[in-house]
């Protein structure tokens, strides 16, 4: 039987033969083109996406191995995103309503049609409130809620200390909590 190599072990290889790096392509392709999408990138994604494994096989020679090699991809794909953004001077504004629908829908297994509707009333007041929050907030929650990155490879995407890392997570919850306190109270 054959042994699944690590994504670390995978990136080494790929240092000495190139083919290697389509296995990486293959593994983190559909995972970065979310995590991009989620960010604002929109009609660009794809674009961006393809920057991010030109720039990732351009450096591998640099991947430092004491990391993880999927927080080293996700920095990659952070910067070249937020780089794209600098260069056309648009905001992002990614895709709430999946990102809310998504939010909820991995925590949620509904069965009638009235449990149906509270989830979309629910998604809708979620989409709201994490559209009130700061660009920071929103991309470290997307990262941990719906990325599943631990709070190691957050840092190691955002070059932040993991202290950081772990009280903007609790201010970025508390500030969500309040927003949507704020949105619910409209609907009473």
């Amino acid at each position: 039987m054959e042994q699944k190599l690590t994504d670390e072990e995978v990136a080494l290889s790929a240092c000495y033969n190139k083919r290697d790096f389509t296995v990486l392509v293959e593994r983190y392709e559909q995972r970065l083109l979310r995590y991009i999408k989620r960010l604002g990138a929109g009609d660009e994604a794809e674009d961006i996406l393809q920057e991010v494994f030109i720039k990732a096989f351009r450096y591998l020679h640099s991947f430092d191995s004491s990391m993880s090699f999927s927080s080293w991809i996700y920095r990659i794909a952070h910067n070249t995103t937020i780089s794209a953004y600098r260069k056309k001077k648009v905001r992002p504004h990614g895709n709430l309503a999946e990102d809310g629908e998504a939010l909820l829908l991995n925590i949620s297994n509904y069965k009638s049609l009235q449990e149906e509707m509270e989830i979309k009333s629910d998604i809708s007041i979620l989409n709201k409130a994490m559209g009130k929050l700061s660009e920071k907030y929103k991309n470290i929650l997307l990262l941990r809620y719906m990325e599943e990155l631990d709070y190691k490879e957050i840092a190691d995407v955002l070059k932040l200390p993991m202290g950081s890392v772990a009280s903007q997570i609790s201010r970025a919850k508390k500030k969500l909590k309040h927003e949507i306190e704020k949105e619910m109270k409209k609907y009473e």
